[in-house]
């Protein structure tokens, strides 16, 4: 076992930002935490790698206990946080040279991290931070967590700065370090995020885990809620009846259009059934249940 949350809470005066959380991750997982924000996915993410104290529970790396052994767990990780910030007078070479001697790692892991991660910092590298985008400082920031050649990478929302061309090529680079055998954890509240780099996530929502998944079960779980919108040339309530008949669940009237949610398999069922009790479909489309949508799904 990697990484053990077990029982985590985490109360400032007299808000629970993390309510009794509880999960394992296993050795070269890609593991994301998935939820709104203010969720308390930072806050987690904060007391794994030890920069805030739980209030109770309890947080283990590879056996290592991350309150009583802060040292030796820290070691096991690199994080990036979700806003990096650098001094302005300092070159991107300069800020990775900084955390070399900081991490007491060799100098010769920036060009080993630079040349094999593919950080496109469209030679502004060698200018001064204050020249730097939003995304390249975001960039900087990931070159940093990838400098130390540790087991485990833990990420705060990594591509949220990032242009879409820059997140396509960080979901790239992170897909390469997946192959490597690193175990990965990170936040987003981006479904593109988890869907194409997480093995499982977990659903966090009000400071609580309201699921724990595989990203096939939240593909699956995407899928059976989506909505069936079906336009009628007229209405009528006995489709309804028919399209519950066929297996529709919670079937709607919306204007000129029936709305409903059932299984995939049964779509085409519920779309016969329909024109067999009498209904002309003129269109119809799968209206796939958003982030906010599935959120309130587990709020209610």
């Amino acid at each position: 076992m990697t990484i053990q949350v077990s029982k985590l809470t985490k109360r400032f005066k007299d808000f629970i930002a993390v309510n009794d959380v509880s999960f394992d991750i296993e050795r070269g997982e890609t593991f994301a935490l998935l939820g709104p924000n203010g969720s308390g996915k930072t806050t987690t993410l904060k007391c794994l790698v030890g920069l805030t104290l739980p209030t109770t529970g309890k947080i283990t790396v590879d056996g290592l206990d991350v309150g009583r052994q802060a040292r030796a767990a820290k070691r096991l990780m690199s994080f990036l946080p979700q806003r990096v910030g650098f001094s302005d007078q300092l070159t991107g070479r300069e800020v990775l040279e900084f955390y070399c001697r900081l991490r007491r790692i060799p100098s010769q892991r920036i060009d080993e991290t630079l040349n094999t991660s593919d950080f496109h910092f469209n030679g502004f590298f060698d200018k001064s931070v204050s020249q730097f985008s939003g995304g390249m400082t975001q960039r900087l920031g990931l070159a940093v967590a990838c400098l130390p050649d540790t087991p485990i990478l833990v990420l705060d929302e990594p591509t949220v700065s990032l242009d879409p061309n820059g997140a396509i090529q960080f979901r790239e680079f992170l897909a390469s370090l997946k192959r490597k055998g690193k175990t990965i954890v990170f936040t987003s509240h981006m479904l593109a995020d988890v869907e194409q780099l997480a093995d499982r996530v977990g659903i966090m929502v009000q400071g609580r885990l309201v699921a724990l998944q595989s990203i096939e079960g939240l593909r699956k779980e995407l899928m059976r809620n989506a909505r069936l919108r079906i336009t009628l040339s007229k209405l009528d309530s006995h489709f309804i009846d028919a399209a519950k008949r066929a297996g529709a669940i919670d079937v709607t009237l919306e204007e000129n259009s029936l709305v409903l949610t059932s299984l995939a398999e049964k779509r085409l069922n519920v779309l016969r059934a329909i024109e067999d009790s009498g209904g002309q479909i003129e269109s119809f489309a799968t209206e796939e249940l958003s982030l906010e949508d599935m959120y309130m799904k587990y709020v209610s």
